[in-house]
């Protein structure tokens, strides 16, 4: 029977990960440099390399890498404040199974990025911890990051499900031994998601899909 469910942030609670490739892809166009969406899921959502590497493979200056990392962020912050971010079915689907198992959220989201998308949402009520990067080391597709959640529950990785929609999650919660339901996004809905314990369509399939994990 699963105790804890992990879910990742971006793609997943919030409708936040298209903008972020926005806000990459327009900083690099205004250094010369084009960004697909091919590259971003690749570099962002397979091997958590950093679009930003493209610069630097064009041989442009740590510095000038460092001050488009900054104007990217403020991009992103900006999207964060206007744009329509919440994913349709998520309250009703975290309401439903507040209070029935212990649920946290493991993100790799900058602390200033996640408290402009939750002030917003009002989900957090919702979390009985979460684990941003700055508690871990390595990032997702590293296992590090779930393996830290294991610890904070103290529970064994068959008591615990992971959400997620991107590769590189799945790859975090299957280096930490735990089941995986991934739910696919407009950027990743072509990739490969091989060991998934399911793969979903929306949110609100995930309640039935845990409650019939033995």
């Amino acid at each position: 029977m699963i105790k804890a469910i992990f879910w990742d942030n971006d793609g997943v609670l919030v409708d936040t990960e298209r903008y972020y490739f926005l806000a990459t892809k327009n900083i690099l166009k205004d250094a010369g440099i084009p960004l697909t969406k091919a590259q971003y899921i690749e570099m962002n959502l397979m091997q958590s390399r950093g679009a930003l590497q493209l610069a630097a493979e064009k041989g442009i200056a740590e510095a000038e890498i460092d001050r488009l990392r900054k104007v990217r962020n403020n991009l992103y912050s900006e999207y964060l404040h206007k744009k329509e971010i919440v994913i349709s079915g998520v309250e009703k689907v975290l309401k439903s199974l507040r209070g029935k198992y212990t649920m946290g959220i493991v993100t790799s989201s900058r602390r200033e990025h996640f408290e402009i998308i939750h002030n917003r949402t009002g989900f957090l009520r919702y979390f009985d911890f979460i684990i941003d990067h700055e508690q871990y080391k390595n990032s997702k597709p590293d296992p590090e990051p779930y393996l830290t959640a294991l610890k904070k529950v103290r529970l064994s990785p068959d008591k615990c499900v992971v959400i997620e929609d991107s590769p590189r999650g799945l790859a975090a919660a299957l280096g930490a031994g735990i089941r995986c339901i991934v739910i696919p996004t407009s950027l990743t809905k072509t990739c490969d998601f091989s060991g998934a314990y399911k793969i979903a369509k929306t949110v609100s399939e995930i309640p039935a899909i845990i409650k019939a994990i033995k």
